[in-house]
């Protein structure tokens, strides 16, 4: 009987904590759904999960509340049989919904927070690509290749627009992930539209939203999802290292050292021989790479310690999503330029990357990354 008596008690004790957790709440009307099951839907990295529920009166009003997140983010949607409204929620904000169960999926409005409008105009994208890929697929006029190519041609428009609308506007939203992990329904099947374990260039959106979420949210599942994949992408999609040609010496300027003129992030062309006088180090580098942030931590250190010192870093990045790299370099306080034609590459004979040329104060090439002994910070001390 005590065993009982405790398990109850401690039953009791759970459900009274989970009852005085912040809670959120979603309040609003659905007209023309009389009688119909409303459900407040969590879409968990696990699934979905059903968190509340009301029978709709006449009216069509209704308040649902659920526990607020607190780590991050989180994501649910109201939902009457195959009718679904999706939105955000950040901690115990009130997001109010209004619209008709006939038309609930594509003429509703929501408020309470910036993420769940954008997260709309996403949902309302979405579904307009999908109505032209499957009329595209219905087509029995179209040739199996045009169908192909107007649909690659319909997705590589829709996703360049994810990304400079969404993605890469706002990182550490919660409208960037939902834009990021979208996926559509065609003839075929349901499909990621960033799929970052098949498609190189997918695996810098995902990079962009791990990298912000990450650092806005370092403990949530979700930024750990984020990571995991951007990663696995990394590997599944990496390039096999190619070697370039030798130096032509008459590139070589009288300074002794190789010029190179590349825009940096406000589009001004930025030359190494204007770095005449500081110790500097070129670096070739892909901001897309694994270990990335592990060495931009470990540059900023050597930068902030030098700096005052003469030291100054010429960075050179070979990323082909110019976006991502506007986005990883923006808060960097060196000389970040994009190589975009692998000219540099190119004359500079890079093999590997990263790959970096230590330069002292005359201009003048003195160490490569390939044959340098002992540490980077030892060869920096040295010339300076």
């Amino acid at each position: 009987m005590k065993k009982i008596l405790t398990i109850l008690m401690a039953g009791a004790t759970m459900w009274t904590a989970c009852d005085r957790a912040p809670k959120f709440q979603v309040e609003g009307t659905i007209e023309g759904a009389k009688d119909s099951m409303l459900y407040l839907v969590q879409s968990s990295l696990d699934g979905p999960v059903r968190v509340d529920s009301v029978r709709l009166k006449e009216d069509g009003q209704f308040a649902l509340k659920a526990v607020a997140p607190t780590d991050a983010p989180e994501f649910y949607a109201l939902q009457i049989g195959g009718h679904v409204v999706n939105f955000s929620v950040d901690s115990t904000e009130t997001v109010r919904v209004t619209a008709r169960l006939a038309t609930m999926e594509t003429d509703y409005a929501v408020e309470g927070n910036k993420s769940s409008q954008r997260i709309k105009e996403i949902s309302l994208l979405q579904q307009e690509v999908q109505r032209k890929i499957v009329a595209i697929e219905r087509n029995e006029d179209m040739l199996p290749g045009d169908q192909r190519d107007s649909i690659e041609s319909l997705l590589t428009a829709y996703k360049e627009r994810m990304k400079r609308e969404f993605i890469f506007a706002d990182p550490p939203s919660a409208s960037a992930y939902y834009a990021v992990c979208q996926s559509l329904t065609d003839l075929g099947g349901t499909f990621m539209v960033f799929n970052p374990l098949t498609e190189r260039g997918d695996v810098k959106c995902y990079a962009t939203v791990a990298t912000a979420w990450d650092g806005a949210y370092p403990d949530a599942p979700r930024t750990q999802q984020l990571c995991n994949m951007a990663i696995k992408g990394m590997d599944n999609t990496a390039l096999p290292q190619q070697r370039v040609i030798d130096v032509d010496e008459s590139k070589v300027a009288e300074t002794g050292i190789i010029d190179i003129n590349l825009p940096d992030i406000n589009s001004r062309l930025r030359s190494v021989t204007e770095l005449k006088g500081k110790v500097a180090m070129i670096d070739f580098t892909v901001y897309g790479a694994k270990e990335s942030a592990e060495r931009t931590r470990l540059m900023r250190s050597l930068y902030e310690k030098y700096h005052a010192q003469g030291f100054e870093i010429y960075q050179i990045s070979l990323d082909e999503d110019i976006h991502f790299w506007k986005f990883s370099v923006e808060n960097l306080p060196w000389v970040c330029v994009h190589e975009t034609d692998g000219n540099a590459t190119h004359i500079y004979n890079v093999v590997n990357i990263p790959t970096f040329f230590l330069v002292n104060r005359e201009n003048e090439i003195v160490i490569r990354s390939d044959f340098m002994e002992g540490s980077l910070e030892e060869n920096i001390q040295k010339l300076l």
